[in-house]
């Protein structure tokens, strides 16, 4: 039978063999003594990443930075690990490492290892994964942010239904609203003055006066459905329905010609406009393939815009369809009968005033 000595048991591997092996790892690996923490065995990384000072004899808890000693012993005695992370510099740069000590059993059990590893590599991953969450989340709200910005363009050029409709199934259905007025309205002279003056001021002039138009038929449950120069087109009744169709759009006619009055008697361009009104059945859809716009078609329509045609400077010309509608609330004058392209001899009649103004 082959000798062993008292120290080496049959099949134990040789220790020189093993203290070779350790010092080609690429990890670094120490034995620390738990009383004093002095290192008694470590390979060549462990001292490359953590050398000892003047003393070479420096303790563990000197050469590793973050080491709470206390706490680490405390969770050893219990029967556990202890780890945290700390870094290392090599090369001129800072390696991040993690650190986990665990108590020597056995005979050993005074003796503490200490293994750290290299987490460059985890961290530039964590750090990429981080990166590109930074990254998707931009982009995410990039999107979003263009999404909110493309509603609220589409909400300026058709009603929210039927946005939400076209959102949600990608189309719209044509309607028809057996009950609606059309308001028409139009400045007169307006290209004159803008030829002849200063076209820019104009037009801010326009837009200003158009964004308090869209106000008034805000407060009033209109909706306004285009504007082409500076002509102004808003209905009631549509795409949700009412039966106040009339009287809304008669008191959005009789604010819009207020505010047009105030305007003019504070600035010294004045602006005269042409309204004209007429309630009847109308067609609703969203009209183009890659320009969209919500129009309104029909009878009733151009009707309403031959009562904007047929109307005076600052006076509102009404149908006789809606005078019917509106009569016991608001104080109409007759002005008789008109002959109307594709209508006929029709009765007109001016809007004066609301009997009883509610708002």
């Amino acid at each position: 039978m082959a000798n062993h000595s008292n120290n080496e048991q049959p099949g134990s591997p040789d220790p020189e063999v093993l203290r070779q092996l350790v010092q080609t790892l690429n990890d670094c690996v120490a034995i620390v003594e738990s009383e004093t923490w002095t290192v008694v065995f470590e390979n060549a990384n462990f001292f490359k990443w953590f050398p000892p000072g003047s003393d070479a004899d420096e303790p563990l808890t000197t050469r590793l930075a973050g080491l709470n000693s206390s706490r680490a012993l405390g969770r050893l005695q219990e029967g556990r690990t202890f780890s945290f992370e700390t870094e290392a510099l090599a090369g001129g740069r800072n390696i991040p490492l993690s650190v986990e000590l665990r108590q020597l059993s056995g005979e050993q059990n005074n003796l503490i290892a200490v293994e750290c590893r290299d987490q460059s590599k985890q961290k530039q991953a964590e750090y990429m994964l981080e990166s590109y969450s930074q990254m998707a989340e931009k982009n995410a709200r990039d999107l979003q942010r263009e999404k909110d910005r493309v509603e609220r363009l589409l909400l300026t050029i058709m009603p929210k239904s039927v946005y939400e409709e076209m959102r949600d199934y990608g189309t719209v259905t044509p309607q028809l609203f057996h009950n609606a007025s059309i308001l028409m309205l139009d400045f007169v002279g307006h290209t004159e003055m803008a030829i002849s003056g200063d076209p820019a001021s104009l037009i801010t002039e326009l837009n200003d006066i158009f964004n308090v138009f869209d106000r008034i038929t805000d407060l009033f449950d209109c909706e306004r459905i285009r504007t082409v120069g500076d002509a102004y087109m808003a209905v009631s009744g549509l795409p949700q329905p009412t039966p106040e169709h009339a009287h809304n759009v008669a008191r959005v006619a009789l604010r819009m010609l207020r505010y047009i009055e105030r305007r003019n008697s504070a600035h010294h361009e004045a602006w005269h406009c042409r309204i004209g009104i007429n309630s009847g059945p109308v067609i609703g859809s969203l009209v183009g393939v890659q320009k969209y716009v919500y129009d309104i078609f029909g009878p009733g329509v151009n009707l309403a815009a031959r009562m904007e045609s047929l109307s005076e400077p600052m006076r509102i010309t009404i149908s006789e369809s809606t005078y019917q509608l509106i009569k016991d609330d608001f104080i109409c004058s007759e002005r008789g009968e008109f002959e109307v392209k594709e209508f006929g001899q029709v009765p007109l009649y001016f809007l004066e005033r609301e009997i009883h103004q509610s708002r």
